[in-house]
C-alpha cells in the first residue's frame, strides 16, 4: 500500500523537550512516563515510552524528541498517554529516540 503526501501531512510530528520522566512500573512491558513540552501552540502532553534498555530518567530531562501530536490519547493502564514518542529500533529491537542534531524550538514541525 502506498502513502500520499496528503497521509503524510495528516500527521502532526513536533519537536518537544522531556521536562519530567518517571519509572513506569504498571506498565506491562518496560516504559517510562514522559512529560514533554511541545512550546505554547500544543503545551506539555504526556508520553508512554518503552525506552528503558538505553535511557535512565536522568538522561531524559531536557532531551529533545520527536512525537505524533494528533493520536487519540491512549490509555494505558492507570496513565494517559497523549502523543507516540519516535523511536527506532536498534539490532536487538530496543528503541532508539529520534532527535534532532542541534537544539531547536520546542513545537517545529516535521516536515
Amino acid at each position: 500500500m502506498n502513502a500520499t503526501s496528503e497521509d503524510f501531512e495528516r500527521l502532526d510530528i513536533r519537536l518537544g523537550t522531556v521536562i519530567d520522566a518517571k519509572p513506569f512500573p504498571e506498565a506491562i512491558k518496560p516504559a517510562f512516563r514522559l512529560w514533554i513540552d511541545f512550546g505554547p501552540e500544543i503545551g506539555v502532553k504526556r508520553s508512554s515510552a518503552q525506552i528503558t534498555v538505553h535511557y535512565h530518567l536522568d538522561q531524559l530531562i531536557g532531551r529533545q524528541v520527536l512525537a505524533v501530536v494528533n493520536f487519540p490519547p491512549r490509555r494505558i493502564g492507570p496513565f494517559e498517554s497523549e502523543v507516540l514518542t519516535l523511536g527506532l529500533p536498534d539490532a536487538e529491537g530496543a528503541v532508539v529516540l529520534v532527535r534532532p542534531d542541534f537544539k531547536l524550538p520546542d513545537g517545529a514541525r516535521l516536515f
